[in-house]
């Protein structure tokens, strides 16, 4: 029993708790911020590379396999420390929001490119020959042909990067973006316990664990439907 009560009085005191509530709830609002703008605007720029890539121009295609291979070599935490502390010296200072955005966007822009091409290059090219033959624009033929059967078919891994895109969030305390991991360790230097990190896990399970299951679910579909 005293055993259990030192854990509890250092890793889950409810005291020390309701006094840095305020303040977690103050980064969890930042974080779920944070993937509201981001995710979209990574999904966005990963379609359309996907999209310009699949017009099959060999220029424009070296180049977009360039920004894939560049930018999923770069780890994301590497990519918002040359963004926030190196664009100063080149004369361009961006606040730590935005700075976390772009190295998100721009790290997960590559493998949702890669995820969207992978589904675009499955479609059958029968398909858009059918399409052309009833006289539809190639961007027609992109948008209301190939995207929706690609899309279906990499749902699952859609799901799982923007899944780790939202657990990746986390990086902006480097930055000392109050996000909720950040929170925490404010709130851990108040309280002199982990208290507050034991409560920003607990707060990222429950938010991200309903998410991974329905991922889980979308991969064993996938897996069913490919037997």
């Amino acid at each position: 029993m005293d055993a259990l009560q030192l854990f509890l009085d250092n890793f889950a005191d409810w005291d020390s708790f309701v006094r840095i509530w305020p303040l977690l709830w103050q980064g969890l609002r930042l974080t779920i911020l944070l993937s509201v703008v981001t995710l979209p605007v990574a999904v966005a720029v990963g379609l359309l590379i996907a999209i310009l890539y699949s017009f099959h121009h060999k220029a424009l295609n070296v180049a977009l396999l360039i920004w894939i291979d560049l930018f999923r070599s770069f780890p994301v935490l590497v990519l918002l420390i040359l963004i926030f502390y190196g664009l100063p010296f080149l004369g361009l200072t961006l606040p730590s929001f935005a700075a976390c955005v772009l190295a998100l966007t721009l790290n997960n822009s590559g493998y949702y490119g890669e995820i969207f091409r992978a589904g675009i290059e499955s479609i059958p090219p029968g398909q858009r020959e059918a399409a052309r033959a009833l006289g539809l624009h190639p961007l027609q033929i992109i948008f209301l042909v190939i995207l929706p059967q690609a899309i279906a078919r990499v749902l699952a891994p859609l799901a799982s990067n923007s899944l780790e895109l939202v657990k990746t969030t986390s990086i902006a305390a480097l930055v000392a973006l109050p996000e909720l991991l950040r929170s925490a360790r404010v709130a851990q230097e108040q309280t002199y316990n982990p208290t507050p990190l034991t409560a920003a896990a607990i707060i990222f399970f429950v938010l991200l664990f309903p998410f991974a299951r329905w991922v889980a679910k979308l991969e064993r579909d996938m897996i069913m439907r490919q037997k």
